[in-house]
């Protein structure tokens, strides 16, 4: 297991330096003032009607980088530093938020993947390595056979954990573009504000392709271990 305890430390460490980047950035951008004055709430409400979309509400929520869009109650939900603050670092992240809605709206067909997975990796997730560690665990104690069975059942829920963070990959960086493009065809910031928005969503991308990396890492250290064992 030593092997696995390597890949999670420098998943973690990684993980660690993208995070508190992004943190730095935020907190950067976060006093490039935006020249129109406007917040990230009217941003995200301008450029929901500025795509037809009319039944999607803006509203804040605790906590620092929380945003997120709510499809289910159609909810843009941004958090204390972007929802009120004039920034560029708010106007990236609300129009990112909302390039998920427009997302929504338009049946983004990697979007409607994802969303189909939720309830399969909600429950996968929680149990998959506790399947693993167990099938681990009995082929030691008992031997092949059941233990076998029960780590590749956990390699599968791990594989669908797996699967679900590199679609989300898309879908991100899908979002941040659709922002990009209206805030810079809508005339909504300068140059300079523009290439801070820029900048902010591409740090905040970064974090999910750690993520995805460090999932499939871990997954192929989980199937090597099979494979030895088999």
């Amino acid at each position: 297991m030593m092997g696995y305890y390597i890949i999670a430390g420098l998943i973690f460490i990684v993980s660690m330096y993208v995070s508190n980047k992004l943190k730095s950035k935020f907190k950067k951008y976060s006093k490039v003032h935006l020249q129109n004055g406007m917040s990230g709430k009217e941003i995200a409400e301008k450029m929901l009607r500025d795509n037809g979309i009319h039944d999607v509400k803006v509203i804040s929520t605790p906590g620092m980088l929380s945003d997120h869009y709510n499809p289910a109650k159609k909810t843009i939900n941004l958090s204390e530093g972007v929802y009120s603050q004039r920034n560029a670092a708010a106007a990236a992240v609300a129009a990112h938020e909302c390039g998920h809605a427009v997302q929504h709206a338009t049946a983004y067909s990697w979007l409607q993947m994802r969303s189909k997975l939720v309830p399969v990796v909600s429950v996968a997730s929680k149990l998959s390595q506790w399947a693993i560690f167990g099938g681990l665990i009995l082929m030691t104690m008992v031997g092949a056979g059941v233990g076998q069975t029960v780590l590749l059942l956990g390699i599968i829920m791990y594989a669908a954990g797996t699967l679900f963070s590199f679609i989300t990959l898309p879908v991100e960086y899908d979002a941040s573009k659709r922002a990009l493009v209206w805030l810079e065809n809508e005339n909504m910031l300068t140059g300079a504000e523009h290439d801070a928005a820029e900048d902010s969503l591409k740090w905040a991308a970064r974090t999910y392709v750690v993520a995805a990396v460090g999932s499939l890492a871990t997954l192929l250290y989980f199937v090597s271990l099979y494979m030895g064992r088999d």
